[in-house]
């Protein structure tokens, strides 16, 4: 495929999967960010302020991986730089999401600096689990505005715990990452599964 139809392919997966999880309650008003890698080079990344349940072509914008611009007019996140800490560190990312669910907003604000998961059979559907047995760690990285040091934390961290898809920012929200646009939204799907679970029987076992 030409650069073009790579980005017109990206940019509609993007568009869908930003209705799905709008659609789920789990990217409310203009939140979250969504993106996927188009090349060596480039990511398809959504703008600025845009509403994710209500995207089309037009709300996704090409950035290079030093975060430069390349689609005249439109601003990026000023949550980029996660996303491009991700693809610089991993070649094998082909797509990172970023939602806004309730339960994880919540769960984030009260696990400290992990969240742990077991138990649970849909932990299978995450990479490398095969047991609901399994006891995962999700990492909680306190909220920061200033971003590049948040990347920088949250790089950390993943140097130095478990391999999992994804981390929690307290009081914030989800961060998933996938080979692809698809794997990407199975896993968020997933996560977000298990963090509603979660939430229900904490409340339900005060």
């Amino acid at each position: 495929m030409g650069d073009d139809e790579v980005f017109r392919t990206r940019a509609a997966e993007l568009v869908a999967v930003g209705r799905f999880c709008f659609s789920r309650g789990w990217l409310p008003a203009t939140s979250g960010n969504l993106s996927a890698r188009l090349d060596g080079r480039r990511i398809a990344m959504t703008v600025s302020g845009r509403h994710k349940g209500e995207l089309d072509e037009s709300g996704i914008m090409v950035l290079d991986l030093d975060g430069g611009t390349l689609t005249d007019g439109c601003r990026p996140s000023a949550e980029s730089l996660l996303h491009l800490m991700l693809y610089r560190r991993d070649p094998a990312i082909g797509a990172v999401l970023h939602t806004h669910s309730v339960p994880a907003t919540v769960l984030s604000r009260l696990a400290g600096d992990a969240l742990i998961l077991s138990d649970y059979e849909l932990l299978k559907a995450l990479p490398g689990i095969e047991t609901h047995e399994a006891i995962l760690r999700l990492p909680v990285l306190d909220n920061d505005q200033d971003i590049p040091r948040l990347a920088q934390r949250v790089e950390q961290a993943l140097e130095h715990g478990p391999v999992l898809p994804a981390y929690l920012i307290a009081g914030h929200g989800l961060y998933t990452w996938g080979s692809s646009v698809a794997d990407a939204r199975r896993q968020t799907e997933a996560f977000e599964f298990l963090l509603e679970c979660e939430t229900l029987t904490r409340r339900m076992t005060r």
